[in-house]
């Protein structure tokens, strides 16, 4: 008898949670080129071609922590609410993310979240990957905001501001404030940088 399908499925989440998982807890420790995915695979307790099922590459290892955000502006954008205009519902969005300590919005003082957001940004190739996924992102969000090139610029503006404000907001936890302590400009900063945008 075939196992139900709902189980199948939880099965397969656990599983790539816990390699996923073990993954980021080798390159924490070691560094990202330090560790093989032989380790990975070992620590995780899976074979080698199982791993590869679940991440394509090394780098899926480690990025696949900011596949929930995958898309998110340009779902921002489709669900607003009614009369409220695409700019003010990603600018409310981000706020939000900034009031709960989000760890996409880079204020967050979480060791290991700063430590992550340290391997991600100092690792050439994670960082390479990265930006390969904010390409995405961008052109789903200019999608969503209509056609033609003045959508694209909007999008590519606004993408480009959310990764400054939080790279900002890592490099002052990283450099030793608390996320509580930076907060305040973290918000002042986000109304400069949206009241920007057109």
């Amino acid at each position: 008898m075939s196992e139900p399908t709902g189980l199948r499925a939880r099965k397969k989440e656990r599983t790539r949670d816990a390699i996923g998982d073990a993954a980021v807890a080798l390159f924490l420790e070691r560094g990202f080129d330090s560790v093989s995915v032989n380790d990975i695979a070992a620590a995780a307790e899976v074979s080698k071609p199982t791993l590869f099922r679940y991440f394509p590459t090394k780098e899926d290892l480690v990025l696949h922590r900011f596949a929930d955000h995958q898309g998110e502006a340009a779902r921002v954008v489709r669900d607003r609410a009614p009369g409220v205009g695409p700019m003010a519902a990603l600018h409310r969005h981000f706020r939000a993310g900034l009031d709960r300590y989000d760890p996409v919005t880079g204020l967050n003082d979480h060791p290991q979240v700063v430590a992550f957001h340290r391997l991600v940004f100092t690792t050439p190739s994670l960082a390479a990957r990265l930006a390969r996924y904010s390409q995405e992102d961008e052109e789903a969000l200019a999608n969503a905001l209509g056609e033609g090139i003045r959508a694209r610029l909007r999008a590519a503006q606004v993408l480009v501001v959310q990764r400054v404000l939080s790279r900002a907001n890592w490099q002052k936890i990283a450099a030793g404030r608390t996320a509580h302590a930076v907060h305040p400009e973290a918000v002042a900063d986000a109304e400069l940088a949206f009241g920007q945008l057109p």
